[in-house]
């Protein structure tokens, strides 16, 4: 029987499957328990489940581990994950700790972990991926590879020490926001703030965005003065709006007066409105145009990555000035009508003024019935002078309606569950 060996760094993100072949989850990390003299025994695997819960599932319910997936038994305890004592997470701990090779021919990182399964069925760490130090002064010279066996290395930490924090974010380099986010959160506080520190801070804006407001509240707080206002700054403007807002006065005005004058202009427009009016969930950056743009303009602007898809679905066509709040809102281009068109056909001959905007002192109920009446995913919002301030987007609106524990993935009552065939 030969040995299967699978790299752990490989193994996170892969699908997990049950018999059926209905989709459980995605694997998040490996866990390992270390041994006296053998190499660490993995003992199950860290997997995120819908609603972005991370539970434990036992290497023993494990059947299979292929390429790109993972089989089960189909029957998981959705508990949230808690890491006993003695164990060690492989992703988040063991990729980036420092070792010796015993051969004396030096020191090593761990860039990556394989993990084997033996004639016994049982999985145990097998062969690590090791970086050398670069021994050229170049700035972007690496140093050698190699492969070596656990028992051919020291560690030069103790057992449970973290790796550098800045292996663990490139571990995380490719994870959604959403999933960046749930990751920190399972993280101790003074390595979160470690890991924070190394994140570029559109990185950890973006996944401040994706946490409950209790969180994003204590992390800002922990963060200090300077480095929480670089990360509002390139938060959207609304979140930012919402997360100031949930602050006393004296501390988000400090906070604000730290930040870019430009970005603290936008924030300080939204919260003269209610959290939960129109105003309070727009966001005060739409595409705005004139009359005599063409479809190609439009089209130019839309195409902007860093644009959010729902207000890349519309622009707004308005009277002069074009910065919110604008002149009169003349009314709207939607994209897919754009596409009829010949790119020099003029914004003004094809706007869209059926659709009525909402005033900004709307409530959010109000705001979601006209998206679910007309199927739109965004609407503009003016004031009462009929400019516009700002666009309210579906997803703004979901995050009002969904339950305030949503992001948590925990039931209200706390029950554990057990579940098979999870969509």
């Amino acid at each position: 029987m030969s040995t299967q060996r699978v790299f752990a760094a490989r193994l996170a993100g892969c699908s997990v499957f049950d018999p059926a072949g209905d989709r459980l989850g995605k694997v998040r990390d490996v866990v390992v328990i270390y041994r006296t003299t053998d190499a660490p025994r993995v003992v199950g695997l860290v997997v995120e489940i819908p609603g972005r819960r991370h539970v434990f599932v036992s290497i023993g319910r494990v059947t299979s581990i292929a390429t790109g997936q993972v089989i089960t038994t189909g029957l998981i305890n959705v508990r949230r994950f808690q890491q006993r004592g003695g164990e060690v997470r492989v992703i988040t701990e063991l990729l980036g700790r420092k070792v010796y090779l015993k051969d004396g021919s030096g020191r090593a990182v761990i860039e990556d972990v394989a993990i084997e399964r033996n004639r016994l069925g049982e999985w145990d760490v097998g062969q690590l991926f090791l970086r050398r130090p670069k021994t050229s002064s170049a700035p972007f010279a690496k140093g050698a590879t190699t492969f070596a066996d656990w028992k051919a290395i020291r560690e030069t930490q103790e057992p449970g020490e973290p790796q550098s924090a800045e292996q663990l974010v490139a571990s995380l380099a490719e994870l959604k926001p959403a999933d960046l986010a749930n990751t920190l959160l399972d993280l101790p506080e003074e390595r979160f703030i470690e890991v924070a520190g190394e994140l570029p801070d559109d990185r950890l804006a973006d996944a401040l965005e994706e946490m409950p407001e209790e969180d994003q509240v204590h992390i800002l707080e922990a963060l200090g003065d300077e480095r929480a206002a670089d990360i509002l700054d390139a938060m959207e403007p609304d979140d930012a709006a919402d997360l100031l807002g949930q602050l006393p006065d004296a501390r988000s005005e400090e906070l604000l007066d730290l930040m870019e004058p430009e970005e603290a202009e936008d924030v300080r427009a939204l919260l003269k409105y209610g959290p939960e009016t129109a105003g309070g969930l727009m966001t005060p950056e739409p595409i705005v145009l004139s009359a005599d743009a063409t479809v190609a303009e439009a089209l130019a602007l839309i195409r902007r990555h860093e644009l959010h898809p729902a207000l890349a679905a519309a622009v707004y066509v308005t009277l002069p000035p074009y910065e919110t709040p604008t002149g009169r809102l003349l009314g709207t281009v939607h994209f897919q009508r754009m596409l009829r068109y010949p790119p020099h056909e003029r914004l003004g001959a094809i706007i869209d003024d059926t659709i009525d905007p909402v005033p900004a002192t709307a409530p959010a109920a109000e705001v979601a019935r006209m998206l679910a009446s007309y199927n739109l995913v965004s609407l503009p919002v003016t004031d009462g002078a009929h400019r516009l301030v700002g666009a309210v987007s579906v997803d703004d609106v979901l995050d009002y309606l969904l339950p305030d524990d949503w992001r948590s993935g925990d039931s209200d009552d706390g029950t554990e569950t057990v579940v098979a065939r999870t969509r």
